[in-house]
């Protein structure tokens, strides 16, 4: 017998519409045993943000988005691929070519999630002069 979820949750989960703000969430990310931790460390780890940010303009081949998140091995933007399809952000598809084609895209959740991220860099970069003057009055003080 197959349940239907509860309206609440279904319109909580609607990931083209954002959160139902007057739903309840089975998830609480601040509570140490919830699972959403994982996720959240998926998306917002070293790689995971820069993945994700990377993909945004479009579909892309291992190796190009190896070169566009600069710095990271292959071992790495490997697993972090894995991880973020694991979890429902990054889509992978195989080519029937000779040899076989792999592109990596962002699934619809992705792409939400990428652009909050991507408005996280921005909002960065922006106040990147500021965060160099912090950082030297902290030095200057612990000196």
């Amino acid at each position: 017998m197959e349940t239907q979820p509860e309206p609440a949750k279904e319109a909580a989960m609607d990931t083209v519409t954002g959160p139902d703000p007057t739903a309840e969430f089975e998830f609480d990310v601040f509570a140490k045993a919830c699972v959403s931790r994982a996720a959240m460390e998926h998306i917002t780890g070293r790689w995971g943000v820069l993945v994700l940010g990377g993909l945004y303009d479009g579909p892309m081949r291992f190796n190009a988005l190896r070169r566009r998140v600069d710095g990271v091995s292959e071992k790495m933007l490997a697993q972090t691929l894995q991880a973020l399809e694991r979890d429902g952000f990054v889509r992978r598809e195989v080519h029937s070519a000779i040899p076989p084609r792999v592109e990596y895209s962002l699934t619809v959740m992705g792409q939400g999630t990428a652009a909050k991220l991507l408005d996280l860099i921005a909002h960065l970069e922006g106040h990147m002069e500021q965060v160099l003057v912090a950082r030297e009055a902290y030095d200057r003080e612990r000196a």
